[in-house]
Formats: C-alpha cells, sequence, structure tokens
C-alpha cells in the first residue's frame, strides 16, 4: 500500500447562500481545493453527502458537479454513510490512491440545507431515524439525541452546565475563526436556559443549520512532494458501526468510535496522548463529551468533568473543535469533511488567531446517524 498525502482544502463561504445551487458551491469548493493543490485534473471524485436529494431535489450529485466542472473521463461517485458521509469519502479516497487504483482523488461536500421550507426540513432530518420502527412512533432525529443526553445525565451524574460548557467552548474557538457563522458571546447560562427543542435539548444543544461546501485533494505521498503546500499525511482511519436503530445500541453511552477509534491510532501508530489538536463531530453537546471518552481521552462517565473549566476551549489542555465546531461555525448535513479540513489546516499551521501552537498531529472524526457510523 502507498503512502497517501493532502495536498489540497477548500472551503465555500458558510450560512445562507441563496444565490448559490449545489452544483456551483461543488464547483467552488473543488476549485479553491484545486488551486491549493496546484494540480489541474483528478482520476477520482467521491462527493460525500447525505441530504441532497431529499432537501434540494437533486441526486447523483457527483456526476452533476463533474459534468459542470468540465471532468470527463473520470469516476465520479457519492458516498453516502448519514452525516460521516464527508469522512467516510475520505476513507474511500485514500483507499483508492493506497491501493494504486487513483494518483489524484478529490474527496468533496456540499449540502443546502437553509433554503427549504420548515417541513421539508423536518422531513429531510427525520430521514436519519428509521422510518419504520422509530419516526412511525413520533420517534424525530432530535428526540433520539435527547434519549442518549438524558441516559448519560441520568447515568453520570452530568449536568446542563457541564453539558453547556461544550457550547461555550466551541463559541470561543469560533470566536477566533472569521468564517465561523456564529461569533457572538455565548455564555453556560445561555445555553442552559436556550428555548427547550427534546427535553433536555435545547436550541444551543444542537448545531447551526447552514449551507456549505468543502474539498479536499489527495495524492501518493511521492508526488505530494512536488505540490505547493506542506504534504499532510494520512497515518490511520477506520470506520465501524454496531447499530442503525437507537433500540439496537448495546448501550446508550457508547459509541462505535469505542472500536474505530482505536483501530486508526494502532494504524498510525500513535495514541490519544500523542494529538495536538482533536477535532470530532458536534452535532450536539453531549456527542463531544461521548467521542471524547469513546477515543480514550478520558473514561467513560469522566467526560463531563473533562470537558469543564475551559479545558477544551482557547487555551485549554486539549485543543477541541478548534474551528466552532458544528455548534458555532458551520453545519450543513456533510459537515465531517469541514472537521477533516479543519485537522488539515492546523497541522498546516494556517489558522491565523485560533492557531495551535506547534500542532503537527490531529484526530479527525465523522459520526452519522444516531451515533451509528463512526470515522
Amino acid at each position: 500500500m502507498r503512502d497517501v498525502a493532502i495536498v489540497g482544502v477548500g472551503q465555500t463561504r458558510v450560512g445562507e447562500l441563496w444565490e448559490k445551487s449545489l452544483r456551483q458551491l461543488g464547483y467552488d469548493a473543488i476549485d479553491a481545493a484545486m488551486k491549493d493543490a496546484g494540480v489541474e485534473k483528478a482520476d477520482s471524485l467521491f462527493v460525500g453527502n447525505m441530504l441532497s436529494g431529499e432537501l434540494a431535489g437533486q441526486e447523483h450529485l457527483a456526476t452533476l458537479i463533474a459534468d459542470f466542472m468540465g471532468m470527463r473521463g473520470i469516476e465520479a461517485a457519492k458516498i453516502e454513510a448519514a452525516c460521516a458521509s464527508g469522512a467516510a469519502a475520505l476513507r474511500v479516497g485514500t483507499m483508492a490512491v493506497a491501493s494504486g487504483m487513483a494518483d489524484v482523488v478529490i474527496v468533496a461536500g456540499v449540502e443546502k440545507m437553509t433554503d427549504t421550507l420548515p417541513p421539508e426540513t423536518t422531513a429531510g432530518l427525520a430521514l436519519a431515524a428509521d422510518q419504520e420502527y422509530e419516526v412511525a412512533e413520533g420517534a424525530t432525529f432530535l428526540a433520539l439525541n435527547a434519549m442518549l443526553m438524558q441516559r448519560y445525565m441520568h447515568e453520570y451524574g452530568c449536568t446542563r452546565e457541564q453539558l453547556a460548557e461544550v457550547a461555550v467552548a466551541a463559541r470561543k474557538w469560533a470566536q477566533l475563526n472569521p468564517d465561523a457563522f456564529e461569533r457572538g458571546d455565548l455564555t453556560i447560562e445561555d445555553v442552559a436556559k436556550a428555548r427547550m427543542i427534546s427535553d433536555p435539548l435545547t436550541k444551543l444543544d444542537c448545531c447551526l443549520v447552514t449551507d456549505g461546501g468543502a474539498a479536499i485533494v489527495m495524492t501518493r505521498a511521492d508526488r505530494a512532494k512536488d505540490c505547493p503546500k506542506t504534504p499532510i499525511h494520512l497515518l490511520g482511519a477506520a470506520m465501524e458501526h454496531h447499530h442503525r436503530n437507537i433500540s439496537a445500541m448495546p448501550e446508550l453511552t457508547v459509541t462505535a468510535t469505542a472500536k474505530s477509534g482505536p483501530r486508526a491510532f494502532e494504524m498510525a501508530g500513535m495514541k490519544p496522548a500523542d494529538m495536538d489538536t482533536v477535532q470530532v463531530y458536534d452535532a450536539f453537546t453531549i456527542n463531544t463529551i461521548l467521542f471524547l471518552e469513546d477515543l480514550g481521552f478520558c473514561a467513560k462517565g469522566e467526560g463531563k468533568d473533562f470537558v469543564s473549566g475551559g479545558r477544551i476551549a482557547p487555551g485549554g489542555e486539549l485543543p477541541v473543535n478548534t474551528n466552532g465546531g458544528g455548534l458555532s461555525c458551520v453545519h450543513p448535513g456533510m459537515y465531517g469533511l469541514f472537521v477533516m479540513a479543519e485537522a488539515i489546516r492546523q497541522a498546516r499551521g494556517e489558522c491565523g488567531d485560533r492557531q495551535v501552537k506547534d500542532a503537527k498531529v490531529s484526530l479527525a472524526h465523522g459520526n452519522g446517524g444516531v451515533l451509528s457510523s463512526q470515522v
């Protein structure tokens, strides 16, 4: 297997991008990534998307974007693993380059979440739950995540204030990021007393809903030396799921990250203590706590204390979600690719005011469904 390096990263503006179509957002992100990488063509395009068809009325997205960009004679495919789609697509691209089946691979993700009517948005998000066994009984995507949060609070004595620490830390990072969507001041009290969405989830425990696109260019390590930017080497990757429906979760407070994380560390020959930054998928405040535990940064049940006192905020012991995360920076359905992009930019030293000193090694994580797919 060949060593693989990332040589290009591109992102669009984020927020309510009414004037941009899906194909245009894809074009903008990929064009920026290719220019960043100094490449003019690729062998493969893998698009990691979740809700393009359901919300924007457009499927077969990979070929749509490839055609729009004038890419011919390449393989183009959409990779779907719910919100983990971007991370899953990056792993597929890694395998293509490592195996020798491709030399240059573009991985992209694009989503428009804000220009649809509320009933359509609600229906689209409900697809994350099982239509026959969960949605039919009234269990929405938010309600299912609220159940996980409720169980963790009950089992480990976690308080609303400890969960709110996650959102506040994310906002402090976002305030250092000029590209973040939400940058206003935020307090623990603001989060805990915000409008209730699904008990105990308040509005500020939940991620943003935005438009946006991101793209990454990867190639074999020996070719990467000729690219203009410092190549960022992919050292380890793993993906696992152990349930589809929440009713099939072996334990409500343990995710499949507890399996895929250690496998990725083993492949990389590293351990949690070696990470300079940690970028985890934070669709909800409880996610960050669960993933830090399952990845081995603290023991099960200790995450609530681990995130307290600004420990994961700027100036804390462990820089987590340094772009502001899905809670404050950006969250289209395929947010996982933005997680990867932030890890890469931190390793390159390109993050300006939020740059973590001497950041060389990062962990990036994608989550899909109700804690189902973990990459």
